[in-house]
Order: C-alpha cells, then sequence, then structure tokens
C-alpha cells in the first residue's frame, strides 16, 4: 500500500496562478500537483483548499492519526499569523506536519514574519515557490525514513 501525503492550503490559495504573481508565482495549484505526482509517484499525493478555518482544522483532525499517512504538507496563508486553532489542531495529532509558503515571508510585511503554527510543525519552508510543497514531501520521506 502507498503512503499517503496530504496538502493542505488555506485561504485565497485557490486564487494561485491570478493572485499577485510576484509573491506567489503564476502556476496554479492543479499545476503544482501534476508536478508534484509526477516527482513522487511513489507516493499518493491527496489535496484539500478551503478559505474556512474549521474546515482545515476538521481535515488535520481527520487526517492527522491516519497509518498510512506520511504527514501534511500545510501552507495556512493567513491563518500561520492568527490561528492559535490551528496550531492546536496540529499539535494534537500524531501525523508531523510541515508548514510551506510561497513567498519568503521573512522578506515581507512584520505581521508575516512571525508563525503560530511553527512551534508546532516538524519543519518550516518557506521563499521557494512551488517548489516548496516538493521541499516539504521530500522532508517528510526522509523523516519516515529515519525512524
Amino acid at each position: 500500500m502507498k503512503k499517503r501525503v496530504l496538502v493542505l492550503n488555506g485561504p485565497n490559495l485557490n486564487l494561485l496562478g491570478r493572485r499577485d504573481p510576484t509573491h506567489y508565482g503564476s502556476m496554479t495549484m492543479e499545476t503544482i500537483l501534476e508536478g508534484l505526482r509526477s516527482r513522487f509517484p511513489q507516493i499518493d499525493i491527496e489535496y484539500f483548499q478551503s478559505n474556512c478555518e474549521g474546515a482545515l482544522i476538521d481535515r488535520i483532525h481527520s487526517e492527522g492519526f491516519s497509518e498510512d499517512m506520511l504527514g501534511i504538507v500545510l501552507n495556512a496563508g493567513a491563518y500561520t499569523h492568527t490561528s492559535l486553532a490551528i496550531a492546536d489542531a496540529i499539535e494534537a495529532v500524531t501525523v508531523p506536519v510541515v508548514e510551506v509558503h510561497l513567498s519568503n515571508v521573512f522578506a515581507r510585511e512584520e505581521i508575516r514574519r512571525r508563525s503560530m503554527i511553527a512551534p508546532v510543525c516538524a519543519g518550516s519552508i518557506s521563499g521557494f515557490g512551488a517548489g516548496s510543497y516538493a521541499l516539504g514531501i521530500q522532508a517528510l520521506i526522509d523523516r519516515n525514513h529515519e525512524d
């Protein structure tokens, strides 16, 4: 049975390819997912996006204890900087969560330099555009081989 990774995107990331390409690039999430699935054929890559905090938490809860789940690659969008509830959900589950961002959040506005979720994530990756997702998946694969 193949291991799974959930790529989980938060608010406004449904607009990738149309929203501020200087920060978020010009690729759509569909194109990013095609590339990820091609690069990691040994992994079942699932995808979920929501603009609603509760829906993201529900998905973390529903996948966060799955034995066949390598982990969750989470781009929480603006919730990264504001959501104690998402941080609590990440802390409650047993699968590792990798925080990712397309842009270098540390080179942006002050509010974006603070992450509520980073302390409870396995790691954080930012600033590599669509490649941030691939780096997150690779980190989960590597982490699984270390166990």
